[in-house]
């Protein structure tokens, strides 16, 4: 049988000329570190209109040089995060450090959903480190997913299933209990989500009223609990919030937690952003009672500010997750030794086979900065919330809405003559022309049904410069719609 010399195969994807390559992404890195270096300068936020993303317009399959074009001109149309006045939304800055993992994880090229390599050990360290960081014993588990989204259905279809003693995988819903959960009415949307896709029903979520701290109401889950179980219904999970979208506020983690404990109910803490108070010395007693908790939800790439993407999810009991997702086919058979050992891997803990080396930028963040520089930035971040609400309340024409004493300030701007009626319009209004002048990016919430200007400080580029920066310009811009009104 003919067989071809290799000089004869020429079908591949690598460079045919590695030095040329070299070059190529020599000058690709310092454009991408000039844009670095300049986060601070420019707009926050450019209008993505005139960038031409369709494949039709960027001719595929034009080569290098064409592929080189349209990444640099990508560059300036980001979301702003990276800007020290994003304010809108709860995202973290990323690092420039983040870069390097980046770098090495491609070249890696890694499946993380499974085999015998080394990112497989890095994934279960930074698993390990979680665990005993929040106080959860090392009998525990976890993943290192999307976001909390991800990390919040894995941990409530692990409630779940447990709940009905693991049959749900084999029979489904059809002769399982009549579950319910429990939360504040301030719970993220990802809940709602979860209970869909869980096949439960986001009827299934009880959304219990807060007490005068915007928080769950102890007495309240408690009646709640009681009256689902006298109807026959079955109690599955409590889903506390440590750190509301609104508001930042924080429910009794412990109270909840004792709740969950006498009621034998699963404990769940969403702590997407809030979570990385348990780094400072400063702040931690905020999450006391997380330790409580059956799982945790949280994102390394928020106020942890590891770049784009990197949640987690942690379970107190490694069994109950490998119960809710161990299922191996033959193809994925432990082998005992070689590349197909070291068994469990991380597809028996989550839904996904297919996963990128996201731990590796979350094992190096934490070996570059440490907790006691990433705790730095969340006690600044704190202090710049608690200015701005300092400064709001000693302007006649500010009205502050909500602090809760974290990262999170709702206001609005309400100059003397304008009435009620016109006020949500005139502080949306602001908001959009702050967004569209590029001066700063905050988003807009309603807090007790009022419009309000909602900021958020989960970013190490921020100074108290970046507040004065804001109020002026709500001022400014304010001032003027008012006047042509």
């Amino acid at each position: 049988m003919h067989h071809p010399a290799d000089t004869d195969m020429t079908h591949t994807l690598d460079p045919d000329d590695w030095q040329a390559f070299r070059e190529r992404a020599r000058s690709m890195l310092e454009d991408v570190l000039d844009y670095m270096e300049g986060y601070r300068e420019g707009p926050v936020w450019n209008d993505p209109a005139g960038f031409q993303s369709a494949l039709e317009n960027a001719e595929a399959g034009a080569g290098a040089e064409a592929s080189d074009a349209a990444l640099r001109a990508l560059l300036p149309y980001g979301v702003g995060n990276t800007h020290p006045r994003f304010f809108g939304w709860v995202h973290g800055a990323g690092t420039p450090a983040g870069l390097m993992a980046e770098m090495t994880a491609s070249a890696l090229n890694a499946n993380c959903g499974g085999r015998k390599h080394a990112a497989i050990r890095i994934e279960r360290d930074i698993i390990d480190y979680s665990l005993r960081t929040f106080g959860l014993p090392d009998t525990g588990s976890g993943l290192i997913t999307s976001g909390t989204s991800m990390a919040t259905f894995i941990a409530l279809k692990t409630a779940r299933d447990k709940a009905a003693n693991f049959s749900i995988g084999e029979t489904g819903l059809n002769n399982a209990p009549d579950l319910v959960g429990y939360a504040s009415s301030g719970i993220h949307a990802c809940f709602d989500r979860a209970f869909d896709m869980l096949g439960l029903g986001r009827v299934a979520l009880r959304k219990l009223p807060q007490d005068e701290n915007h928080r769950m109401c102890p007495e309240a889950l408690k009646k709640a609990i009681a009256e689902d179980r006298a109807a026959g219904k079955t109690p599955f999970a409590i889903c506390a919030t440590a750190g509301s979208v609104n508001r930042g506020a924080i429910d009794d983690l412990r109270a909840i937690g004792e709740i969950a404990q006498s009621e034998r109910i699963w404990y769940h803490v969403d702590a997407a952003f809030a979570a990385a108070l348990q780094l400072s010395d400063t702040h931690r007693s905020k999450l006391d009672g997380i330790e409580l908790s059956d799982s945790i939800g949280f994102d390394f790439h928020k106020w942890l500010q590891v770049n784009y993407d990197a949640g987690c999810v942690l379970i107190r009991d490694r069994e109950d997750q490998l119960r809710a997702f161990s299922d191996r086919p033959d193809y994925l058979a432990d082998a005992g030794r070689g590349l197909g050992s070291d068994m469990p891997w991380p597809v028996d803990f989550g839904p996904e086979l297919s996963r990128g080396f996201r731990a590796l930028k979350v094992w190096t963040q934490m070996i570059e900065f440490g907790p006691e520089k990433l705790a730095q930035i969340v006690d600044q971040n704190i202090e710049q919330a608690a200015y701005l609400a300092e400064r709001v309340s000693a302007l006649p024409e500010f009205d502050l809405l909500s602090y809760a004493g974290l990262n999170i300030c709702c206001f609005r701007y309400t100059p003397e003559g304008t009435p009620d009626d016109a006020l949500d319009t005139l502080n949306n209004d602001i908001v959009i022309a702050l967004q569209e002048q590029g001066i700063a990016a905050p988003s807009t919430t309603r807090i007790d049904g009022k419009l309000a200007i909602r900021v958020n400080i989960t970013n190490h580029r921020t100074q108290m410069s970046d507040i004065d920066i804001l109020i002026e310009a709500v001022a400014e811009i304010g001032a003027g719609m008012a006047a042509e009104a």
